[in-house]
Parts: C-alpha cells; structure tokens; sequence
C-alpha cells in the first residue's frame, strides 16, 4: 500500500551504517544510486548486494531487482451501490523486474512488467492487468549537469498532485517520450514531452496515446516547487461535453519541516481552450491544496497529527460558453487513501490524519475525511476523471464522510504486508441522485521488493 509504505524506512541492504547506509527504494527505481557498491566489501553485507552491483569490467556495471506484490481488495456497496459489481472481491497480481545497465556516462534502463487479475467483474480492465509488456525502456546520456533521456518511463513530480506513477492500481502509468534534467545550482529542472501508454489486456499490446500529450517543465528546490504543464486530449469528455482540450497548469508548491512541524501548500491556476469552435469555450479552473501536521515523538506511539484541506474547481454554468473543472491530468492512484471512490474535481474536503508507530517495524494511521461539492452546477469525478454522479436538480453540497484504518509490518527488509479497512458513508447530494448505500472496503496487501 503506498500510504503505508511512505510511513515505513525502507532499506534494501541490512548493513551497519557507520559502514554504508543503502539508498531509499522508489517507485519508479530508476532514481536508485547503487555505485557505492563498487566496493566488493560493501556488497557481502547483505544477500541482494551481488544483483544490486554486478560489475562488467572498467566503468560498466549492471543493477537489478524485483518487485512481486499481491493485492487483494473486497468491496461492498462499491460507488454507493451504482457500480457494475458493487459486492466486488478481487486478487491483483503483479511483478515487476528490472535491470539498470551503466556504461560510462550512458545508461539503459528496463522494466517489463507481467500483470493479471482474479475475480475482477464484471470483467477486468486495463489497470486491472496487462498481460506481459514494457513498462519502462529508456536510453540516457549524462552531461555533468544536463542528463538526456529518451524512451517510456515513469513521471513522478511532486506529491503527485498531477503528473504520478498510479502505484496502487495494478497497472502503473507510464510515458513514452523525451526529458531532460537540469541541475541549477541547488534547482533540479526537469523538461519533457511525452504522450502517456496506454495499457492493452494482452501481453505485448500497450501503445502510445495518439489521443494525449504533455509537456512542460517542473523546478525544484529546497522547499520550493515550481512548474508549467501543457497538455492536449483531443477527446475529453466533462459533464456532457465532448470535444478538444488544450490546458495549461501553472503551479506552485511550498513544503518544509521545522523541528516537529511540516506542511506542504500548493497551488494551481490552469488555463485554454476546450472545443474551441463547437460549442465549447476558454477553461478557467483552479485548486488550492493544504497540508499541516506536528510530530510528537516524545508520546506514546509518537504519533504524527495531520490535517488536510483541499479545494478544487468546478464548473459553474454548464451553458456560459467557459469550463471551470479542474483536470487533474494524472495523478496518483490512491488520491485520497485507499478507497477513494471521488476524485480532486469539483470538490472540497477536509482529511484529518494520526499516524502511529506501533512498534519499531509497525506503522498504523487512522483517519477520516468529509466531502463537498464546490459547484452545485457540476457533479463528481472518479480519479481518471470520469463523471460518476451528474448534477441533476441537487443543490445539496455534501457528498459523503469516510473513515479509513491502517496498519503495516516490514516483516523484513524487503517484505511489507499491510492492512486497510474503509467505510464511505453518502451525503445529501450522493443520496438525490442514485443509489445511496455506505461503501466497505477490506484491503490486504503483500510486497516484496529489492
């Protein structure tokens, strides 16, 4: 579970750290610096050692590892009782290998990924399982301060806001396209256009989106984000309307940690044109983003108290020529915690959150949340941004309130196996418009990674 496991210190390499300390294992792996294992003595003090470094012979050497993780999530009442199968149960299973090949100031870098699925009704889609495909595969060349990259890869900027790897699901999101990182004195620019993957339920089928695209460019610095990103779908779809999209986000990001206290505001204004000369008009949207939360590892299970306020736009008037809904482009898949039914669109909630230390290698948090529309004129979103609930005649803003329990154990260095329980009780404006039952959710998770 990714919420978890951000909890959790995550290290490949049981070595004692006055003699080397292993670097944080990622998402995306690629961003993994495994060269301090040149030295043959660091690499015998734990078995993955030998695959994390092999060497090739004079400034060649080769990285390996492995992710294998089952997922099982068992819903009942799922969308309030208005999906396909809402008493669904089903198994995800995945691994993902990988091999990081370093060549002088070259690299290859590659990722298959076999995917599939049990249970999934009323049948399973492509983030359910993708057979066997690539999904990373890229050439790179280092330049000192300019590192060059072309091929399919994952993107993840920033908390994942709008552009993330979609981790949770069983089928992450990738990109194929081109990117350059820049190192600016202590700014790390990164550029690039790319067009996102989109996954077939075969193996060997996953192609190019001729559909979407995205560009820009994403600055980060010592507690301080900053960035563009256009994007273009030519077949977006909001609240009834169809047609082009041509959006552009700026955006800004202010995230520190001062003695027990940490925070993380971030804004975006985003920008363009949807079905330009067919009934559509300027897009105009925004959101607004708050995190604070105060560690007190002094008490009993040092708890970490976090509090998060989130608003983002909808549309106001569906016929004024002008769309006001946020596009969250890309995110990460879990946005909001585990069960996540809506997505950052049209929406305001507040999500406060205790994460607990039970013991040295198991973390728990609890937490609960409360969801508004922030358009009565528009309805709500799932997380790809799909409209699951149109307005109707509701005026009614309250969308619903969650409650979410979790626990994780990093049995060993490189096992997690956590635990996720969820209720998502439907407000007023849930309860006018369809069915209006409590969602339940169970979720059981096992990782092994190296």
């Amino acid at each position: 579970m990714t919420t978890l496991a951000a909890l959790l210190p995550q290290t490949a390499l049981a070595a004692p750290k006055e003699a080397w300390e292993a670097p944080t294992l990622t998402i995306t792996r690629y961003d993994e610096d495994w060269s301090d294992l040149a030295d043959a003595e660091k690499r015998s003090h734990h078995w993955t050692g030998p695959f994390k470094y092999i060497p090739l012979g004079d400034d060649a050497w080769l990285s390996t590892g492995i992710e294998l993780r089952a997922r099982s999530e068992n819903f009942d009442d799922n969308l309030w009782g208005d999906a396909d199968a809402p008493d669904d149960g089903y198994l995800w299973l995945r691994a993902l290998p990988y091999a990081d090949l370093h060549v002088r100031r070259f690299r290859a870098f590659v990722q298959p990924i076999a995917a599939t699925s049990r249970g999934v009704a009323p049948s399973p889609g492509p983030v359910d399982e993708t057979g066997v495909d690539l999904l990373q595969g890229f050439a790179e060349a280092d330049f000192g301060p300019v590192t060059l990259r072309a091929g399919r890869q994952m993107l993840s900027l920033g908390t994942e806001r709008l552009i993330g790897t979609r981790y949770g699901p069983n089928v992450p999101l990738a990109f194929d396209g081109v990117r350059a990182n820049v190192a600016v004195g202590a700014a790390k620019v990164s550029l690039f256009a790319v067009r996102p993957v989109q996954p077939g339920k075969g193996s060997f089928d996953d192609r190019t989106s001729s559909q979407k695209a995205l560009w820009g460019g994403y600055a980060a610095m010592p507690e301080l984000d900053l960035y563009y990103l256009g994007y273009r779908n030519d077949s977006a779809r909001w609240s009834g309307r169809e047609g082009g999209e041509t959006r552009h986000s700026l955006g800004a990001r202010w995230h520190a940690v001062r003695g027990d206290w940490h925070w993380n505001v971030e804004g975006v204004y985003q920008f363009g044109h949807f079905a330009k000369g067919s009934g559509g008009g300027v897009i105009s949207a925004w959101t607004v983003g708050t995190e604070v939360g105060h560690a007190f590892p002094d008490l009993p299970l040092s708890p970490d108290v976090t509090l998060r306020a989130n608003m983002v736009s909808g549309d106001r008037d569906p016929g004024d020529g002008r769309l006001g809904t946020f596009n969250a482009l890309f995110p990460k898949g879990k946005y909001f915690g585990e069960l996540s039914p809506v997505g950052p669109y049209n929406i305001m909630n507040l999500h406060p959150t205790v994460g607990l230390q039970l013991a040295p290698t198991v973390s728990a948090s609890v937490a609960a949340a409360a969801y508004w529309r922030q358009s009565r004129r528009d309805g709500i979103y799932d997380i790809p941004g799909n409209l699951i609930r149109a307005p109707g005649d509701s005026r009614a803003r309250f969308i619903g309130k969650e409650v979410e329990a979790t626990v994780a154990w990093q049995a060993t260095a490189e096992l997690e196996l956590s635990a996720s329980i969820s209720a998502f009780a439907p407000g007023a404006f849930i309860r006018a418009t369809g069915a209006a039952r409590t969602i339940h959710m169970l979720g059981l998770e096992s990782n092994f990674r190296f």
